[in-house]
């Protein structure tokens, strides 16, 4: 049986995809883990919209930059 998106020059594009989409649900996860630990105001708001954005915001501004690799030390899940 074949697995199309496994199959033929599709494969490593698929996989590249998937590694992409796990980064970024990594991202958001240790982010939204270790909010507590930045600098930012402590609001629902902010942590949905600073955890979804993180990528765009990691190369835009370096204070987020900092507050994010304080996230990510801090966060233990």
């Amino acid at each position: 049986m074949k697995l199309g998106f496994l199959h033929g020059q599709h494969s490593m594009g698929t996989l590249i995809t998937l590694g992409l989409i796990a980064t970024y649900a990594g991202g958001v996860w240790k982010f939204w883990n270790g909010f507590e630990n930045t600098n930012f105001a402590k609001n629902s708001g902010n942590k949905i919209r600073l955890s979804l954005l993180w990528p765009a915001l990691c190369v835009v501004s370096k204070p987020y930059r900092q507050n994010f690799s304080k996230a990510l030390k801090g966060s233990r899940r």
